[in-house]
């Protein structure tokens, strides 16, 4: 039977938001996922703009250099979307990482929450 465990967001400190300081490919770091086979991490971002014009947001999931890598939004002032609802990540051997880059610096905030689920 599968369990799951609601976790944190690998690179935030204490659950708390991920300013995107990057403004390219490779993007600051969100979430490492799991690397055990047997895992998958279901993953959940909001993205909040604090910036007085529209953003673009692209989520790098899982790599950075295939097209099937890059998710894009666009972020509009004073906005929190939901730009990651449950993807998911599986554990193949190697952590899989979710990156995000923005069209400005420093002015979008990712929070958000992942389900780990062991299926072993």
């Amino acid at each position: 039977m599968a369990t799951i465990v609601r976790i944190k967001l690998s690179e935030s400190t204490d659950g708390r938001g991920i300013s995107v300081a990057a403004t390219s490919s490779t993007g600051t770091d969100i979430h490492e996922g799991p690397a055990t086979v047997a895992d998958y991490d279901e993953v959940w971002l909001w993205a909040s703009s604090i910036h007085t014009s529209g953003v673009t947001l692209t989520l790098e999931w899982g790599g950075t250099t295939a097209a099937g890598d890059h998710f894009k939004t666009v972020v509009e002032p004073n906005e929190t979307v939901l730009v990651a609802p449950g993807w998911v990540l599986k554990g193949n051997g190697t952590e899989l990482l979710v990156k995000a880059f923005a069209s400005t610096a420093d002015v979008i905030n990712i929070v958000g929450h992942v389900n780990r689920i062991d299926d072993a």
